[in-house]
């Protein structure tokens, strides 16, 4: 599916939930008993595909650019956003809304990720940065919500009941997350023991490994949905590190299915309408945070990387997901997040545009550059295989 394509469909569906919540009379969905379950089950998937992409062998090669990405790129953009929207509207409850829009979105990536436009040192540090920024992201959302919650004066919501900001409940919240991640170790150490991987410690025959392999997707199901029932995506973040079954393009198709439900139930919550001006607002910070993060982890690029990586701020899936699982705790959250993504991805694409008029060649683009990729096909970026059956996304 092109982008194109792909964006369309999105729109669409925001436009068909719109429209059943006109038609409907639809209101109160967001009290609804399995209105948080289902958005913790889309963001679980969503978690899921997210830390997939992240190459371990990676990791180690670029721990530096890895801290730089997890701290300034994510923790730091955060704080930023949340710190001008607390300042903005002197209301506690704006933190979360400056968590929720710190990541850039894979369309970003996949869109500066040509070789005409950055170089490959470039577009490694974006593959880490944007592989870091999800997971970090819904990680530091669940989190900060119990703290703005309690900042505010609220009595308690959904997911306070999930997540508390009391040391004892945070420390018994962390050895569930812990305890999760340790069984799902055990258990893909297990699979493994039985033959799982071709590279694992003995061989066994196709049909074997086969059947292990789909035993191993249901086991990563029962996982998403119990770490969706039970909120335990920390867990879930470092399960999805090494339980990698085989999966084929179900991830990206799973991903994007998520991302139309998402938007779906996303039109459903808009027939309350939207905040415009704390909307505008978001985009704007969430801009100006990515240009302020970009300057340390860009330091030594070239000019024309620094200024793509600057202006690489786009949001998507993950926003709006975030968007789902806040509304029900604090109200109004869709409708704002809705302004903000609008926002950010109108800017995104016209900095894009200006940038690319330079034309291929043109002082300071990558055919420009001295480190630039030579002519010919693109030039991929030699990672050491993940130790599953497939290639990672």
């Amino acid at each position: 599916m092109t982008v194109l394509a792909r964006t369309a469909a999105v729109v669409a569906a925001a436009l068909v939930g719109l429209s059943v919540a006109w038609a409907g009379d639809i209101d109160g969905l967001e009290r609804a008993p399995a209105y948080l379950l289902l958005a913790s089950v889309l963001l679980a998937v969503g978690l899921v595909g997210s830390t997939r992409d992240i190459s371990l062998a990676e990791v180690r090669a670029h721990l530096g650019t890895v801290l730089l990405a997890v701290t300034v790129g994510v923790v730091v953009k955060a704080a930023l956003i949340a710190g001008v929207m607390v300042l903005a509207f002197r209301d506690p409850a704006y933190l979360v809304l400056g968590v929720a829009v710190a990541q850039i979105d894979p369309l970003a990536v996949a869109a500066m990720s040509r070789p005409d436009r950055t170089s490959a040192r470039a577009r490694s540090i974006l593959s880490i940065w944007a592989s870091f920024d999800d997971p970090i992201t819904v990680l530091l959302t669940v989190y900060v919500s119990a703290f703005a919650l309690d900042l505010s004066g609220g009595d308690g919501g959904a997911l306070a009941g999930a997540i508390s900001d009391r040391p004892l409940d945070l420390l018994l919240d962390l050895l569930a997350n812990v305890a999760f991640a340790a069984g799902a170790w055990l258990l893909w150490r297990l699979l493994r023991a039985a033959g799982l991987l071709e590279d694992g410690p003995r061989a066994v025959r196709p049909r074997v490994r086969s059947a292990l392999n789909w035993l191993a997707v249901a086991l990563l199901i029962a996982l998403v949905l119990l770490a969706a029932w039970q909120f335990l995506m920390l867990g879930l973040a470092l399960a999805g590190l090494f339980f990698r079954p085989r999966l084929g393009p179900v991830v990206g198709r799973s991903t994007q299915a998520a991302y139309l439900v998402a938007t779906f139930l996303l039109g459903l919550l808009l027939v309350h309408g939207v905040d415009l001006v704390p909307g505008l607002v978001l985009g704007l910070a969430a801009v100006a945070a990515q240009l302020v993060v970009s300057v340390p982890i860009t330091r030594g690029l070239p000019a024309a990387d620094r200024r793509y990586l600057a202006w690489g701020q786009q949001n998507g899936i993950t926003a709006v997901i975030l968007a789902l699982v806040l509304e029900r705790d604090f109200p109004g959250t869709v409708g704002i997040v809705a302004t903000a993504i609008v926002v950010i991805n109108v800017i995104h694409a016209l900095a894009t545009a200006l940038l690319d008029r330079r034309g291929p060649g043109g002082p300071g683009t990558a055919a420009a550059r001295p480190d630039a990729d030579p002519p010919g096909p693109p030039r991929m970026r030699e990672v050491p295989p993940a130790r599953t059956l497939e290639p990672e996304r």
